[in-house]
């Protein structure tokens, strides 16, 4: 990324916006800066700046107010704009829903994922619960922490 002149950024520049509960880098193109946004990556990103009408390659810092306002209603539209595969809560367990999770919901409903795969004992909430790799990895060699093991020298 080019170096940024500060003359080129104007007095009404902002360095921070604050979209869906997340702080957005206003010196970052606002197509890759949603991807701070929990729950958002760089196709989610897109989608929501084609929903708002919103030109990918702007600064952050250079939105308008109502540009801002238009990417919060695209965000919360967004489940309804796109098809089903693109969200990130398909079937959800307790509503039966198709939703797309943002910021602080992700987090929530994973520790709730978890914690209900704990509770019935299932297989991978025992392994998330002896925090050892759940999805079939190798432990024998790789992901070791605590006491280093080595072949011992002879005396």
């Amino acid at each position: 990324m080019a170096k940024i002149d500060e003359s080129e950024l104007g007095a009404d520049f902002n360095y921070i916006l604050r979209l869906a509960d997340s702080d957005v880098d206003g010196l970052s193109r606002i197509g890759m800066g949603l991807t701070s946004i929990k729950g958002v990556g760089a196709r989610t990103a897109l989608a929501i700046c084609e929903i708002a009408g919103v030109d990918k390659n702007k600064l952050g810092g250079h939105l308008t107010s109502e540009e801002q306002e238009n990417i919060r209603s695209a965000i919360e539209e967004y489940p309804t704009k796109v098809p089903l595969w693109m969200l990130n809560r398909q079937r959800d367990l307790e509503t039966g829903d198709e939703l797309h999770l943002f910021s602080m919901d992700v987090t929530m409903t994973q520790d709730d994922d978890i914690a209900r795969l704990r509770a019935t004992k299932a297989y991978r909430g025992l392994r998330h619960a002896a925090r050892k790799r759940v999805r079939g990895q190798r432990t024998r060699s790789n992901g070791r922490s605590g006491l280093t093991l080595g072949v011992q020298r002879k005396k």
